[in-house]
């Protein structure tokens, strides 16, 4: 019989925790920062492995940086070189001087040339003779070997089709003995740097999948390292997404630093060359210097090399991690 004074009994057991979403954002962040400095502090502590690693991902991105910051520099080159279209006709032998300045008279009249220069066998004669430097070998010849020759400026010399019509038809003019669009090395120079630009972007494609595979390898090694560490987190009830953060920052830092080699490469071949060709581009009356990637071509070279690195982390992690199992 239970008395007045006495109260009736507590029920005592255990109850359920529940943890905020603020609490749950403060512990993600604050892992996301342990594991960013342990795999800093871990990649530091193997200055040699580092190096090499680094150096290996810094020469794969440089080799397609460079060549295309060369090809980068030859195209400004000819933007200066890039000129009206002009077209030479250079007349048959047995023209005459009167025959000749007839035709150009012909030409200039037509609606579709702007404008035409009579240069004559023998002005083109001195001229050769005073940029050439064989005036003895030219006296010593019997006769002038060197044609008639008419200038022509197309109206619409931007259109590079309407000038390759012209020059067609006005090869086929009597007369004529050769017509040559002046314009052409200029177009053969820019099919030659697209292709070329084309083969940087598979020699970067190739290089790209190099670092890949480096960064795999090297996150392997770090997870294989960390085999044991890996088997006790996940007996204690540790995620995949926990265990995999501390690889994926080490394979940031590897790619940051490969991207910071890479353009430390660049620079420093740039600043070798810049010397010869300036040079050079003085010994042809050029003010050209040579361009390097500049701040945000820095910049953008580590991003690069921060996100393969990343890449390959993400890859190699999700392949070996699963493999890892608590028995």
């Amino acid at each position: 019989m239970i008395g007045r004074g006495s109260s009736a009994p507590r029920r005592e057991g255990a109850s359920q925790s529940r943890t905020g979403w603020r609490e749950r954002y403060n512990g993600w962040l604050q892992h996301h920062r342990l594991s960013a400095a342990d795999s800093m502090s871990r990649v530091i502590d193997n200055p040699g492995t580092s190096l090499l690693t680094w150096l290996v991902i810094g020469i794969a991105l440089a080799l397609p940086t460079g060549l295309d910051v060369a090809l980068d520099n030859v195209s400004q080159l000819s933007v200066s070189w890039d000129s009206p279209a002009q077209i030479s006709l250079f007349l048959q032998d047995e023209v005459s001087d009167e025959r000749a300045r007839e035709l150009q008279q012909e030409l200039i009249e037509r609606p579709d040339i702007a404008q035409t220069r009579f240069v004559s066998r023998q002005e083109a004669l001195e001229e050769f003779r005073t940029l050439s430097g064989f005036a003895d070998v030219l006296d010593s010849l019997d006769s002038n070997p060197l044609p008639h020759l008419i200038l022509v400026s197309p109206a619409d010399s931007s259109a590079q089709a309407a000038a390759i019509a012209l020059r067609d038809e006005l090869q086929s003019h009597p007369g004529v003995a050769q017509a040559v669009l002046d314009m052409e090395w200029l177009q053969r120079l820019n099919s030659l740097m697209e292709l070329g630009r084309r083969l940087v972007l598979a020699v970067a494609v190739l290089l790209v999948v190099g670092v890949l595979l480096i960064l795999g390898n090297t996150i392997r090694l770090a997870i294989e390292g960390r085999r044991e560490e890996i088997v006790i987190i996940k007996l204690v009830g540790g995620s995949n997404a926990f265990v995999r953060r501390p690889f994926l920052y080490t394979g940031l830092w590897y790619g940051v630093g490969g991207g910071l080699f890479a353009g430390l490469l660049v620079a420093g071949s740039l600043w070798f060359l810049r010397e010869p060709v300036s040079d050079l581009a003085r010994l042809y009356q050029s003010e050209f210097q040579l361009r390097g990637l500049g701040v945000m071509g820095a910049l953008n070279l580590i991003i690069l090399g921060g996100m393969l690195g990343l890449a390959g982390a993400w890859l190699a992690v999700a392949r070996h991690l699963v493999e890892i199992q608590p028995r």
